[in-house]
């Protein structure tokens, strides 16, 4: 763990090192987004390739229950691609509250347009919630999404690196090449 050269104290990140990829990527699974001393920590690969993943494909999320957290939103909006930093959902500084609103940074605007789609007015504990693209910083009125933004995005040879695991234990097998079904009812029935 890092520590500051002045203070000592840890930056609040470390490393881990594994003896193979597998079990890297066996870690990362379990324990991202769990929560440490109330925080969820985030759980990734050290590399320096992330900060050339953001294409822009930012989203918004509001009306926000004020129950829902940063790992509750990791775990729903994951499974539309990879998101390249922990969900932030803005926080009254003084309480530790939410104002109501968050947002996700994917790494593609496939995913980010897939979120957008399936979850605008779907309902997040007792609420539905509003999705849309993000607001630029120091931008007057423009949104992320842009056509110049997934130009770029598309010429970008890490967007297509990591890309999310999305078959589910509970979603029907990928058609293969048709069987014959072979069965036999015995007695005559058709």
């Amino acid at each position: 763990m890092p520590k500051d050269r002045v203070t000592g104290q840890h930056q609040g990140y470390g490393f881990v090192e594994f003896l193979s990829e597998e079990d890297a990527d066996y870690a990362i699974k379990i324990m991202n987004m769990i929560k440490l001393y109330g925080k969820p920590i985030r759980v990734n690969k050290a590399s320096a390739h992330n900060k050339n993943l953001d294409v822009g494909a930012n989203i918004f999320i509001g009306n926000l229950d004020p129950e829902i957290d940063e790992k509750l939103l990791y775990d729903t909006f994951s499974a539309f691609g990879v998101i390249l930093q922990t969900p932030k959902i803005m926080r009254d500084p003084d309480t530790g509250n939410s104002k109501g609103y968050a947002f996700i940074n994917f790494a593609s605007f496939d995913a980010s347009d897939a979120a957008i789609e399936a979850m605008n007015g779907q309902y997040l504990c007792n609420r539905p919630i509003t999705v849309s693209y993000a607001f630029k910083k120091d931008s007057k009125g423009e949104r992320h999404g842009s056509a110049a933004e997934r130009l770029l995005a598309a010429q970008n040879p890490l967007s297509q690196a990591d890309r999310p695991h999305q078959l589910f234990a509970d979603a029907p097998p990928p058609p293969s090449a048709p069987n014959p079904v072979v069965s036999s009812l015995g007695s005559g029935l058709p």
